[in-house]
């Protein structure tokens, strides 16, 4: 049984990367926090006495089905304002929360502006190619290499085969790297 501690511990190690993950996969900065919080809740509401093992995937499970519920909701949400309703878009605030936190001696914000700069945009050109990647590709390739899970739990999470995570990643890296070797970096 996961003590309060660990399930504390847990999610605080946890809630960065997952914020990461579903922004890739919902675009949205506000509702991938709603999302990761209700994730969060729910899993420390109804499984927080579980082993503490037993956390990341289930963390993962009750994650990818948050988003699922979000694409669902937003479809017929996007349905009824699109029949009724002449509303546009309102201003998006370019709000990263990632950003709000402070740089530790040592780390990325102690180096030069210029350096600081170029990584920042590999980093971005990063990003919008992982966001380029079909959604079972991206889910795959970020719970294999973002969240460091083995590929049994990674087809347990998606509920796939090991056999498919396998082709996901794989169809990922290679997209990845040819995309990003177009653009001049080589990692």
């Amino acid at each position: 049984m996961a003590s309060d501690k660990e399930l504390a511990d847990f999610l605080a190690g946890v809630e960065r990367r997952a914020f990461k993950q579903t922004v890739y996969a919902v675009r949205d900065d506000d509702a991938s926090l709603d999302i990761v919080q209700d994730a969060m809740i729910k899993l420390a509401e109804k499984y927080g006495d579980r082993p503490a093992a037993e956390l990341p995937l289930l963390f993962q499970r009750i994650l990818q089905n948050a988003m699922h519920d979000y694409f669902r909701r937003a479809k017929v949400r996007n349905t009824w304002v699109t029949l009724f309703s002449s509303l546009g878009n309102s201003d998006d605030d370019e709000f990263d929360p990632l950003e709000t936190f402070e740089a530790e001696a040592g780390s990325a914000g102690a180096e030069s502006n210029e350096r600081k700069l170029e990584r920042e945009q590999v980093l971005q050109l990063i990003d919008d190619e992982i966001q380029k990647l079909p959604a079972r590709q991206r889910e795959a390739f970020l719970m294999r290499y973002w969240e460091d899970m083995d590929v049994a739990e990674t087809a347990a999470a998606m509920g796939c085969s090991e056999g498919s995570v396998k082709t996901h990643c794989s169809r990922a890296t290679h997209t990845l790297a040819h995309a990003l070797k177009a653009k001049g970096i080589t990692l």
